[in-house]
């Protein structure tokens, strides 16, 4: 009898409904998705998780609100918000103490979070995007690859970073193994710490943010702040951002931000992780970065506007 190989999802948004349902489709893989919502846990659990949109399918997945009612695990994706990193593999340490985990989030930082609890560590970065429409629906909006590698200071083995690059292709979502995953996972920062934060000030969406004759100009000087953090720390991009700006444009000029959506909601944005993490990055290798200083004290400061108790 063959054993499953188990994959553990922790937070079961967009992100991580795709990731879970594409892995569930695969023979021999058997998908576990933790998340507190309890409609959606529950509806998956009784039907399956169906994806709509990219992709047409349903997909077996167990559900579960808890992360003690996990089995143990070979793998575990983590696609919680930047915030709810620790909580969520702290709680789920047991069952995953011996898998090799992968950061799908957004930003800078959440690797070094989860190897403070977890030693198999997957530095990981995506393009893939969806939305939850209803509990135990997912639409899937926006193919894209993913790239893992190790994350350097407390890494999983290569081999098993291949194997689960391996999985999720097979499932559909293409997925690159590499030695060095910093390149791809730094590109789509610095693209969305240039972005992301004047959106999330101004209200106005991805396209109209960088076409602003007043913003584009930022935009472009927080990209060349980001790009000589980049340099200093060795890190090669896997493209010019202001290409990425462009095909923004062209592409998802109307597009809201998850930054800009959690503002609308009056959620705590992952601002640290992302200008937060160039300016942490720029500290260590001592390059200044005041512009995204100043974007995370300002988004900060818009936070602290929606509460009684003053600045943090």
């Amino acid at each position: 009898m063959t054993t499953a190989t188990r994959v553990a999802v922790l937070g079961c948004g967009a992100i991580g409904s795709l990731y879970a349902a594409h892995l569930a489709r695969v023979p021999g893989v058997e998908v576990w998705a933790v998340d507190p919502w309890a409609e959606h846990m529950r509806t998956i659990a009784h039907d399956g998780l169906r994806v709509t949109g990219a992709a047409e399918f349903v997909a077996p997945v167990h559900g579960v609100t808890r992360a003690d009612d996990l089995p143990p695990c070979e793998f575990a994706i983590v696609a919680t918000k930047s915030q709810h990193t620790r909580a969520a593999v702290e709680a789920a340490r047991a069952p995953l103490q011996g898998a090799a985990v992968v950061s799908v989030q957004n930003g800078i930082g959440n690797e070094d979070t989860i190897a403070t609890v977890l030693p198999h560590v997957i530095r990981g970065s995506i393009v893939t995007a969806g939305t939850v429409t209803a509990p135990g629906i997912v639409r899937y909006d926006a193919p894209g690859d993913s790239w893992f590698g190790p994350f350097e200071p407390s890494p999983a083995p290569l081999t098993r970073v291949e194997r689960l690059a391996a999985l999720l292709t097979e499932g559909g979502l293409r997925t690159h193994a590499l030695a060095d995953a910093r390149g791809p996972q730094w590109t789509k920062v610095v693209f969305n710490a240039s972005t992301s934060p004047l959106s999330a000030l101004t209200g106005l969406s991805i396209g109209q943010v960088c076409t602003d004759p007043g913003l584009r100009p930022l935009v472009d000087a927080l990209i060349a702040e980001a790009e000589a953090v980049c340099e200093a720390a060795g890190i090669t991009l896997l493209r010019d951002p202001r290409d990425a700006v462009e095909e923004a444009i062209t592409e998802a000029f109307w597009h809201r931000p998850s930054m800009l959506q959690d503002v609308e909601a009056r959620h705590l944005t992952e601002v640290d992780v992302l200008c937060g993490g160039i300016v942490a990055e720029g500290a260590r290798t001592a390059v200044p970065t005041p512009l995204h200083q100043a974007m995370t004290a300002l988004v900060h400061g818009l936070e602290d506007s929606w509460t009684t108790g003053g600045p943090r």
